[in-house]
């Protein structure tokens, strides 16, 4: 059954679930589809997998859905968070967006000293997670947290997660370093200006943090975050 749709739906799924869309899913799937009843749509929610299900009622407002066979697993990413300062909207976007993609667990809006952007819509980024999430193939989504202050990210730091500093101070890379057992970690991008010497401080001086190059030219603050989930991919995630 050809089934190219996906939806990412907050509900049970299993064989013979009913699945009831909200009127925001209806339209995008009857009005802007065009789908009808008889139609294939392919579910999932973050933790039972992939489901090819039937479209059994359409309508304007709302419809149901039935949950055929799994067609796919529930595909955990590995243990990274990706924690960046946000910057322009569009370009906070693309970071959420490509970290979905590439495999972060967990997403996490940073204040730093020299933050450009005091605040986000949490909401507005999380369905850009999910937006992703549908688009990749993907079966899980991670969160986006609140928007929290760097001091009070790092004053509840334990050493079971290790963290992937990408210091743009360093000239050679260090990033042999990374090699190693996979295990709990996260990915820090500074802002457009860089973490301030306080912050970049408290990072070298932690035991948890490796200090890692992204190469000889300094990178905007998204380029930045897909490099960075590129080599932490490549070298203790899912990519090797």
């Amino acid at each position: 059954m050809d089934a190219k749709i996906r939806l990412y739906v907050e509900h049970p799924l299993g064989e013979g679930q009913s699945v009831p869309l909200d009127r925001p899913q209806a339209h995008y799937l009857f009005g802007v589809m065009r789908q009808a009843a008889g139609a294939h749509v392919l579910l999932f929610n973050g933790q039972d997998g992939e489901w090819l299900a039937q479209v059994v009622e359409a309508g304007k407002r709302g419809g149901v859905l039935a949950c055929v066979s799994q067609t796919k697993p529930l595909q955990m990413p590995p243990d990274v968070w990706l924690c960046f300062a946000p910057i322009k909207k569009t370009r906070t976007d693309f970071i959420v967006e490509k970290a979905t993609e590439m495999g972060a667990a967990r997403i996490v809006p940073m204040q730093t000293e020299f933050t450009n952007s005091g605040r986000i819509q949490r909401d507005r980024l999380q369905a850009h997670a999910v937006e992703a999430a549908e688009q990749c193939g993907g079966t899980y989504v991670p969160e986006v947290g609140e928007l929290i202050r760097f001091d009070r990210l790092m004053d509840g730091w334990g050493d079971a997660r290790q963290i992937m500093f990408c210091d743009e101070e360093l000239t050679t890379s260090l990033t042999s370093r990374l090699r190693g057992e996979a295990g709990p970690w996260a990915i820090f991008i500074g802002p457009e200006g860089g973490f301030s010497e306080r912050e970049r401080a408290r990072l070298r001086g932690m035991e948890a943090a490796v200090s890692v190059s992204l190469g000889p030219r300094i990178l905007r603050a998204d380029t930045a975050a897909v490099a960075a989930m590129t080599l932490w991919q490549q070298s203790l995630g899912d990519w090797q």
